[in-house]
């Protein structure tokens, strides 16, 4: 049986205490964390705005050089795109929304194709896009740099929830490891590769492994 598992008396306190850890380390770490992502997303989507001519050139050209840009395009609109959504309206396919998010482009797809879809994708851009945020757009003018500014930060923090959360788990998970590792060392165990061919109850006594 599972440790504690016939003691449900003891998981109230447990969880509570384990809450209040995690609480406390959060308010540590989480906002920093935010604070250093918007810093670097930020400077993404001065970019994105720059090889665009401030969104004023959206084309395939533009995406097939830049694929790494399609992130902030997608934040760029009204209502922001999540990648799935963007493929459907687009009917694009979902390996090639999800090539660009990395920065690439597909090795198969034949160009055609390829272009296509492209056209596809800024297409629906353009016609999304937040002029709340952008207003130069339906004015036809060339923005100011404080107001280049204040749209690239609002497009920047709706980036930043999708790209702080994976950073703020691994370093939740990372934070786990390294208590449990503390604790186990404390009592005398010493952390040993377990070889993944063999069963843990063969696991050397003494020893712990994540």
């Amino acid at each position: 049986m599972a440790i504690n598992a016939d003691k449900p008396h003891l998981w109230k306190e447990d969880t509570e205490t384990s809450v209040d850890f995690f609480n406390n380390w959060f308010m540590r770490f989480a906002p920093k964390a935010y604070r250093d992502t918007r810093i670097d997303t930020t400077k993404e989507v001065k970019e994105a705005l720059r090889v665009t001519n401030d969104l004023a050139t959206i084309t395939h050209e533009v995406l097939k050089s830049n694929p790494a840009i399609l992130p902030t395009l997608r934040m760029a609109t009204c209502p922001p795109l999540a990648r799935d959504r963007l493929s459907g309206l687009a009917h694009a396919g979902k390996s090639l929304v999800k090539a660009l998010e990395h920065g690439k482009l597909p090795a198969r797809m034949p160009t055609a194709e390829l272009d296509e879809q492209l056209r596809r994708l800024a297409d629906i851009i353009l016609r999304m896009l937040d002029t709340d945020i952008f207003p130069w757009l339906d004015k036809g003018r060339t923005p100011s740099s404080q107001g280049r500014h204040r749209a690239s930060t609002i497009v920047a923090d709706r980036l930043c929830g999708s790209v702080s959360d994976p950073i703020i788990r691994n370093a939740q998970e990372k934070r786990q490891f390294a208590c449990i590792a503390r604790y186990l060392n404390r009592r005398g165990y010493k952390r040993k590769a377990h070889p993944p061919s063999k069963p843990l109850k063969q696991m050397e006594p003494g020893t712990f492994s994540f």
